[in-house]
């Protein structure tokens, strides 16, 4: 309500065009659920007690079987906090968000709760044994996670759903073997982590649950074998059944990927690769508006997703971030070199702080555009990011000459000490924040090797080096990759992934000479020709006159023959 009252005073007195700019933020009650410790121990609680309630639903999907005593809820407990406590070991980079914790508890809650649906559904058909095990969709979680959060992840998703797993399905012992559960449920879940690795196209995933579905109908088949088969079960159900459940897991996660992408705010890299679009209107427009931009973007994208697949970084992030890293540009096209027209400078008609001003706003520009398009919150991010809070430091410099220039003036009683500008470096810095994930430190760094190598005269190896290495070193020098995840040996693969890309895009190339076309003639008139002449230089190291051997000589000699040349009878004669 205040802010809206000053923004009006503002507007009445001139100095505001009553705009409101876009900003970059969630939600006060999201961001706090997000962040606050008691959300995270409300969704730990919430998943021990949805462990309890799946262990004593396990015991009614057929009638008879046993309720869970003490020591089942005391064993399938101890599972669970194990769970947990390996979450905060080894996934503690994950946990600080709420969102992740919900997300990877949830999976393996709707694993379990899969797969008693199916195990109800298969008690009820009458099956049994290595059928009835693999027959339940041990590949949810272990996908889901895997694709969603990488395959640490994935392996997390495979161990503790099969345990968990196995204290669920204990209560039906009759029907399932708690060993070949365990067997067939490790073998699975690791399996589709394995096919799943890299996904980057949906009908991949489908893939990755006709190899599972393939996988468990033949380790079916040998259960039922090693059991002794007698025939009454026919084959087609055997391996039928596992190789339907492993196609319907895939095709299931397949359908459910985007839903989970927007409501716990992951992006994979098949959403990643989807949103690598240059046909987008933001793309199109700076194509045509900014075109210098354009390119500039696409090849800080080159050089950004080769340094990210240096260092494990999501590379198709990069690239796409990268894309749309400039779209603030998009504003004021002409105020940036790379779209100026050199007979027509803008900025010289402008202050210094004022082309300050104009160059660091097309980030909150940026930003503006990006959200009125709706873009993936990580590519805000970078847009934000990607100049952190460095000084633009030529029109700073410009802005302290100026300065000496004007107190000089006044030393010489040609100007007024209240002419003297007022320089300071807060002015001419970007406002941030700085680079707070790797992707975005790679896209920062990538923006200033391109943006430098523009300026160099005769490139070579040992001169991109060079100025690379420069560049990294201010960066971090000015604190800008403080609060990135970057490691001294990430940034040394980094460095070197730099360098290899831009010497292969400024290589040199070799002067071709040209090339002098022959006057055409006649293939049978050329041998003509040079038959005779050979014939003619053998006559005359033969000291013999020459003999026109073609009817075209003989007519330039009138048709006779000359006579034979008579040897010196003696040295007087030829004297």
């Amino acid at each position: 309500m205040f802010e809206a009252i000053r923004r009006a005073q503002l507007q009445r007195a001139g100095l505001s065009c009553g705009r409101t700019r876009r900003k970059n933020q969630e939600d006060d009650l999201l961001d706090l659920f997000r962040c606050h410790p008691a959300a995270r121990i409300g969704v730990i609680a919430v998943f021990l007690i949805g462990v309890g309630i799946l262990l004593r639903l396990g015991s009614q999907v057929t009638e008879g079987l046993t309720v869970p005593g003490a020591l089942n809820w005391m064993c399938a407990s101890a599972v669970a906090l194990a769970a947990i406590i390996h979450l905060f070991i080894s996934h503690k980079q994950l946990i600080d968000d709420n969102r992740m914790v919900l997300l990877i508890l949830g999976a393996v809650l709707l694993h379990l709760s899969l797969m008693l649906m199916a195990l109800k559904f298969g008690i009820e058909q009458g099956w049994n044994g290595g059928t009835l095990v693999l027959f339940l969709p041990h590949a949810f979680a272990p996908l889901v996670l895997s694709v969603m959060l990488g395959r640490r992840m994935g392996v997390y998703g495979a161990i503790h759903s099969t345990l968990l797993g196995a204290m669920v399905v204990m209560p039906v012992a009759p029907a399932v073997n708690p060993f070949t559960f365990l067997a067939g449920s490790a073998l699975v879940g690791f399996l589709v982590i394995l096919v799943s690795h890299g996904v980057r196209r949906r009908h991949r995933l489908f893939m990755a649950g006709l190899h599972v579905g393939a996988s468990a109908a033949v380790f079916s088949f040998l259960l039922y074998q090693a059991a002794g088969g007698d025939g009454s079960v026919s084959f087609g159900l055997v391996a039928g059944a596992p190789f339907v459940s492993g196609v319907v897991s895939g095709m299931v996660v397949g359908g459910l990927l985007p839903v989970l992408e927007a409501v716990f705010g992951v992006t994979t890299d098949v959403t990643w690769l989807e949103l690598a679009d240059l046909n987008h209107p933001l793309m199109r427009r700076l194509s045509i508006e900014a075109p210098g931009t354009y390119h500039h973007s696409l090849v800080v994208a080159n050089l950004a997703e080769a340094a990210a697949e240096t260092i494990g970084a999501s590379a198709t992030m990069c690239r796409v971030c990268a894309y749309f890293h400039d779209i603030g540009k998009l504003s004021k096209p002409d105020y940036f070199i790379e779209n100026m027209d050199p007979a027509d400078n803008p900025h010289k008609d402008l202050t210094a702080r004022m082309s300050a001003l104009v160059l660091i706003a097309h980030v909150k520009d940026g930003v503006d555009l990006a959200i009125k398009h709706n873009l993936n919150a990580r590519i805000i991010d970078v847009i934000e990011q990607h100049h952190g809070t460095s000084l633009v430091w030529y029109f700073y410099r410009q802005a302290l000459d100026h300065k000496e220039e004007v107190l000089r003036l006044v030393e010489q009683d040609k100007a007024k000490e209240d002419d003297v500008p007022q320089v300071s470096e807060e002015v001419f810095r970007y406002p941030g924040p700085r680079p707070s994930f790797k992707e975005s430190a790679i896209i920062s760094l990538a923006d200033a090797v391109e943006s430098a190598s523009r300026t160099m005269e005769k490139p070579s190896a040992s001169r991109i080096e060079t100025m690379v290495d420069d560049i990294v070193q201010a960066r971090m020098a000015d604190g800008q990759l403080d609060e990135s995840d970057l490691t001294i040996a990430d940034l040394a693969r980094v460095k070197a992934s730099f360098s290899k890309t831009l010497l292969g895009m400024m290589h040199n190339r070799i002067k071709y000479t040209k090339e002098v076309a022959a006057p055409a003639t006649e293939p049978s008139k050329d041998k003509e020709i040079t038959r005779e002449f050979a014939i003619i230089q053998a006559m005359a190291d033969a000291e013999v006159a020459p003999v026109p051997t073609s009817a075209a000589g003989r007519r330039r000699s009138g048709g006779k023959k000359p006579p034979p040349p008579s040897a010196p009878s003696s040295p007087a004669s030829a004297a």
